[in-house]
C-alpha cells in the first residue's frame, strides 16, 4: 500500500481550500500533547482519501476560562483570525477550521514546521537598534542589566503588524512566529482576538505611529468592503464572535483608513505580552 499523500503548506487560496477540506473532514488521530501550552493543544494526524498531514487539534473543552472572553470561545477567534488572514490575501495564519474531533467541538489548524535557524527578535546592547531592526523597549536580563528588545525591520512582520491590530491580538508572543525555510511566515495562537475593547498587546511596535504601506491601505481598503453589510465574509464572521465584536472590527479598519498610520499603544492596557517568548 502506498504511503498517502501529504498536502503542501499553504501556496494558493485553491490549495488552502484542499486543505481546510481535508482538516475539516478528514479523520483526526491524536499523537500527543503539547505541554508547554496553557491551554489543551493535541498534535494530530488527519487523513482523507489518501491525503495526510500533521496538525494541532484545540477542544473547546480544554481551553481555560479567561475574565475578558466568553468561555468556550478560543477555538472560534482563532478560525476568525484565519479567515481575516485568509481576506488579506497575505496567508499568515495557518489553514484553521472548526470541527468535532476525539474530545469534542475545537479548532483544528495545518502543522507548521518552523525554521529555528531565521531570527525575528534578539536582545542587543546599546540604546538604538542595528540597521534591519526596530526596537521594542527595554527588558531585564541576567545579572539585573537591560538590554534592547529588537524586531527585524520585516515586510512580513509589518504586514503582521497591521493584522493585529485588525484583529486587536492581545497575545503576540516571539513563540507565535514560525517562519519557514521557504521564506515563508506563519503566525500561531490567536484564542484571544477580537475583543469589542482595545486589547492590542504586542511585540510588534517597531513601526508605531509610522505611516501605513501603500499595500496595507489597499488590503484595508479591500477588507471594509469585505466586512460591509452582509458579505461572505461578515457572514462567516458573524458564527465565529459577537455582533459587537465584528462592529468593533469594522471601527478598527475604519480607524486605521482614517488615521493612515500603524497604532500606538494606548497606555490603558500593558504593551508587550510578559514573557515575550
Amino acid at each position: 500500500m502506498s504511503a498517502p499523500e501529504r498536502i503542501p503548506p499553504r501556496g494558493s487560496l485553491t490549495e488552502d481550500s484542499a486543505v481546510c477540506e481535508l482538516l475539516a473532514e478528514g479523520e483526526l488521530t491524536v499523537r500527543g500533547r503539547i505541554r508547554e501550552a496553557s491551554n489543551a493543544v493535541l498534535h494530530c494526524a488527519v487523513e482523507l482519501d489518501g491525503r495526510s498531514a500533521a496538525c494541532v487539534y484545540k477542544p473547546v473543552a480544554g481551553e481555560r476560562p479567561l475574565w475578558d472572553f466568553p468561555d468556550g470561545s478560543l477555538a472560534r477567534r482563532e478560525v476568525a483570525a484565519y479567515e481575516i488572514s485568509r481576506a488579506t490575501g497575505w496567508g499568515l495564519v495557518p489553514p484553521t477550521v472548526l470541527r468535532d474531533g476525539p474530545y469534542g467541538e475545537g479548532m483544528c489548524q495545518l502543522w507548521i514546521e518552523a525554521d529555528p535557524s531565521e531570527e525575528l527578535l534578539a536582545l542587543v546592547e546599546g540604546e538604538e537598534p542595528g540597521e534591519g531592526w526596530k526596537a521594542i523597549g527595554f527588558a531585564e536580563v541576567a545579572g539585573g542589566g537591560a538590554a534592547l528588545l529588537v524586531h527585524a525591520d520585516d515586510q512580513r512582520l509589518r504586514r503582521l503588524a497591521v493584522l493585529d491590530a485588525v484583529i486587536n491580538n492581545a497575545d503576540r508572543k516571539g513563540g507565535h512566529l514560525l517562519p519557514t525555510v521557504d521564506g515563508r511566515l506563519y503566525v500561531i495562537d490567536h484564542g484571544v482576538t477580537f475583543n469589542a475593547e482595545d486589547k492590542l498587546r504586542t511585540l510588534l511596535w517597531g513601526w508605531a505611529a509610522e505611516p501605513l504601506t501603500d499595500e496595507a491601505l489597499e488590503v484595508l481598503r479591500r477588507l471594509s468592503s469585505d466586512l460591509d453589510g452582509d458579505g461572505a465574509l461578515a457572514a462567516r464572521l458573524s458564527g465565529l464572535i459577537t455582533f459587537e465584536e465584528l462592529d468593533a472590527l469594522r471601527t478598527r479598519v475604519g480607524g486605521l483608513l482614517r488615521t493612515g498610520r500603524h497604532p500606538e499603544p494606548s497606555g490603558a492596557w500593558p504593551a508587550v505580552p510578559w514573557p515575550p517568548v
